[in-house]
């Protein structure tokens, strides 16, 4: 395993855990070189999910990139990064439990859409905006009034 820290691949592991889904190994390293310690997690791998874009095109499933969308949209909102990933990992277990090998990115759009819209109002427009393309002010509005008339669970925030 490389340090994220010297770049040498050098380290030993110090403690194991088993992450609180179940289905992941927490590994605290230590460099072999530099003596700073690290955090890995390993999952198991599974079958590699393809998503089929809008044009057509095949992408990996990249749970980073996921990651990385909400982040932007949970900007600045009481919303631990915890949470979030959690949520991608459940989102990733419920679309490999689809059983299918390629996945419309629409699907995985409105999950993470949902999640969102249950979890916190902001970052659900935020998403949605990006998302859906909103064209003009009208769109936006609609899609806010709907989220008015919609009523959503009640979640923690952390």
């Amino acid at each position: 395993m490389k340090c994220p820290y010297c770049s040498k691949v050098n380290s030993k592991v110090v403690d194991s855990r088993i992450a609180r889904d179940g289905d992941t190994v927490r590994r605290r390293r230590e460099c072999l070189s530099c003596s700073r310690r690290f955090t890995t997690y390993e999952r198991v791998e599974r079958l590699p999910l393809v998503l089929i874009k809008k044009d057509g095109r095949r992408e990996r499933f990249n749970r980073t990139k996921v990651l990385a969308g909400m982040q932007k949209a949970c900007e600045k909102r009481n919303i631990s990064i915890n949470t979030l990933e959690q949520f991608v990992d459940e989102l990733e277990k419920e679309l490999q439990e689809m059983g299918e090998k390629e996945i419309p990115s629409s699907v995985v759009g409105e999950l993470v859409m949902r999640k969102l819209h249950d979890l916190d109002d902001v970052a659900y427009v935020r998403f949605a905006s990006v998302y859906r393309e909103f064209k003009d002010i009208n769109d936006f509005m609609a899609e806010v009034r709907e989220l008015l008339d919609t009523p959503r669970k009640s979640l923690p925030a952390g």
